[in-house]
């Protein structure tokens, strides 16, 4: 028992730790920033407001796309602004489909084709680059890079600028809300998110002179002077997760950024299986640990340590009447769920999820070796027929 009290103390220490010293991952207030009191003035005059130019890489996106691109187009911006739709080699219509959508009226549409990728870009990349370079033409001083399965509040575009330009932030990228209705998106999907939230603290992300830097690739709003400077998307061009790598491209130009939790911002975009999910997390999860076995069996050893641990210890302590043993497992468990709860609020779903979260921590473990194996099979991280055996990864959190 002596091994379980121990590493049940441990875990406990581990989650005090989190706790306090982790930029209050755990809190979810973190939303679209209001203006800086030395920061420029709200734009209160349609003229003053700046051009934006929204950018939509699409791949065989057909089945999501009248539920999002409709939102994209009806934005009541009081600026001018207009839509590209990037086709990155769809093959079930959904070209023609977005030039259908944009018949009903709203912000002008330009669907273009980038043709494929070539050696060293990833497809996504390669089709936000030939929406930028469209975009250029407009001149504008905001680029707006979402995903083909975000939906958008109609004051969506608004807010991103509103608070961009008041806060002084050269990009500004809000966690879209996920979907969450069958019973494996309930248990995994909040999850995902309050990992996230653990390895990128949003506080510490809008904090000058922090080194954290993370966005998150479904809405992005980007100065286009910054994305310029910044060498975007040409410098991140092989990163299989591209909104950390180019969050940490703005940041280390000296660039300020910052990162929320979405109101009015949702993907439309359904994981009804666990094998949707799994794919969705694995695909990227060893690019992300840099392809390191090191790293890998360190953050497996963590896992264990900080999510799996408690509950075992709570329940070896009891059944051997361990006292010590249970009671710091209990605790750290304690802890653990107390801090999940404010993320299953914002998710709006039933709070006893919260005590399962060792059970969800440990099925990304599962996802994560999963991601190593693919790895060394050759398979790397593969997405709607494209495969990227070797990845760029994202640079250390430091």
């Amino acid at each position: 028992m002596s091994v379980i009290v121990w590493s049940a103390v441990v875990s406990l220490a581990a989650w005090l730790w989190l706790l306090l010293a982790q930029g209050f991952f755990w809190r979810t207030d973190v939303r679209l920033p209001p203006p800086a009191h030395d920061g420029p003035p709200p734009l209160p005059n349609s003229g003053d407001w700046p051009a934006v130019c929204v950018v939509v890489p699409a791949r065989d996106e057909a089945g999501v796309l009248p539920r999002s691109l409709p939102t994209l187009l009806a934005q009541d911006y009081p600026g001018r602004a207009e839509v590209f739709l990037i086709n990155d080699g769809s093959t079930d219509g959904t070209g023609d489909l977005a030039r259908e959508l944009a018949r009903g009226g709203g912000l002008p549409l330009t669907v273009a084709s980038p043709g494929e990728p070539p050696a060293g870009w990833t497809g996504k990349l390669w089709a936000v680059r030939h929406g930028i370079g469209l975009a250029r033409a407009r001149a504008p001083e905001y680029l707006l890079l979402t995903d083909a399965d975000i939906a958008h509040a109609p004051d969506s575009l608004r807010r991103l600028v509103a608070s961009a330009h008041a806060g002084g932030f050269d990009l500004v990228s809000q966690m879209a809300r996920l979907r969450v209705e069958s019973v494996w998106e309930r248990l995994v999907v909040p999850a995902f998110v309050y990992f996230f939230a653990q390895l990128y603290p949003f506080r510490r992300i809008g904090r000058r002179g922090s080194r954290t830097a993370a966005a998150a690739g479904g809405c992005v709003l980007l100065r286009a002077g910054t994305a310029e400077r910044a060498r975007v998307p040409d410098a991140i061009r092989q990163a299989v997760i591209d909104d950390v790598a180019l969050a940490r491209a703005v940041k280390g130009g000296g660039g300020h950024i910052w990162l929320g939790l979405a109101e009015g911002v949702d993907s439309v975009r359904p994981y009804p299986r666990l094998h949707d999910l799994w794919r969705m997390v694995s695909r990227s999860a060893y690019a992300q640990l840099r392809h390191n076995p090191l790293l890998l069996l360190g953050t497996v050893a963590g896992l264990v340590l900080v999510y799996l641990v408690p509950p075992v210890a709570l329940v070896a302590g009891l059944a051997a009447g361990s006292a010590a043993g249970a009671l710091a497992g209990g605790l750290a468990w304690l802890m653990m769920t107390g801090t999940y709860v404010p993320m299953l609020r914002y998710y709006r779903q039933p709070l006893w999820l919260a005590p399962l979260l060792p059970l969800t921590a440990f099925l990304y473990l599962l996802m994560t070796v999963d991601s190593a194996v693919q790895h060394y099979r050759g398979r790397g991280a593969a997405w709607k027929g494209r495969t990227y055996a070797r990845p760029d990864a994202v640079p250390d959190e430091g």
